[in-house]
């Protein structure tokens, strides 16, 4: 893609992170990109786009009068009730300022819904405190004029150095069981996929709910399973976990705000990036 796409100025909360750093790394190249982190980082410190933010002291004015950003970027974790807090005032300033906020959501919005997958359109019902907490800033974010914000729901992700796969990998170290649910049906992603889809959404200006899994199902025993044979460890331990005796959904497939097909992908697409 062009320089020419760095006419915005992007701010990501959260840029520290995960999926965060993740985006922040895509995007930098092409857009003026600037981050917060929370826990004190000596390389971030000497990063002139990096502010020290924390969510629980900090007040995020500050920082928006200081970036002034045509984008927000929320990958934030901490505090249920604070990050509600903090997003009023976002969705205040994206009112104001007439800019565009993009908020990293999940399928567990759905986790109420076990019978079946859901889609962009449906209505959010969950039954997890999670769950709760990314509905109730979403209801408060689609108050917003629609073109000024997109909500990604995301499935689990996962990656070469997601919290996910690291963790799995320790349990192959220590000798212990990966925990399994042979009755969740899902769907997945990557790292890498959320990051190129991202990018897309404000290359090409658009707004409102995306599904940003997979577009197969998978079981989760299956799926991690093969993933642990993917990064060479066929002799793994796992501990089966049933919540329920019947099979349970919670997977978040596209149907209306279809990405080109490039920017789709399969499970087994992640398990080919996997392998080491």
């Amino acid at each position: 893609m062009k320089r020419q796409e760095n006419k915005h100025i992007i701010l990501i909360l959260g840029a520290s992170g995960f999926l965060g750093g993740a985006i922040y790394k895509e995007l930098c190249s092409y857009f003026r990109t600037f981050g917060t982190y929370n826990i004190t980082n000596k390389t971030l410190e000497k990063n002139h786009h990096f502010f020290q933010y924390n969510i629980e002291e900090d007040d995020v004015y500050e920082i928006l009068d200081i970036v002034k950003p045509t984008i927000i970027i929320s990958a934030l974790r901490g505090d249920f009730s604070k990050q509600v807090l903090v997003h009023q005032h976002l969705a205040e300033y994206v009112f104001l300022n007439k800019i565009k906020l993009i908020f990293l959501s999940s399928a567990n919005v759905f986790d109420a819904y076990s019978k079946y997958p859901s889609y962009e359109t449906d209505k959010t019902y969950s039954n997890s405190i999670y769950g709760h907490f990314k509905i109730k800033i979403e209801n408060m974010l689609l108050r917003l004029p629609k073109k000024q914000v997109a909500i990604l729901r995301l499935p689990m992700v996962f990656g070469n150095q997601s919290p996910r796969v690291l963790e799995i990998l320790q349990h192959i170290k220590n000798k212990t069981a990966i925990e399994v649910f042979p009755n969740l049906i899902m769907n997945v992603t990557t790292d890498t996929k959320v990051t190129q889809q991202t990018h897309y959404i404000i290359n090409r200006n658009k707004s409102g709910i995306f599904h940003l899994g997979s577009t197969d199902l998978v079981h989760h025993d299956d799926f991690i399973k093969e993933m642990v044979k993917s990064l060479g460890n066929p002799k793994a331990l796992f501990k089966q976990v049933y919540t329920t005796n019947d099979d349970r959904y919670l997977a978040v497939l596209p149907k209306y705000n279809l990405l080109p097909r490039n920017l789709q992908l399969l499970s087994q697409d992640i398990l080919t990036e996997l392998k080491i």
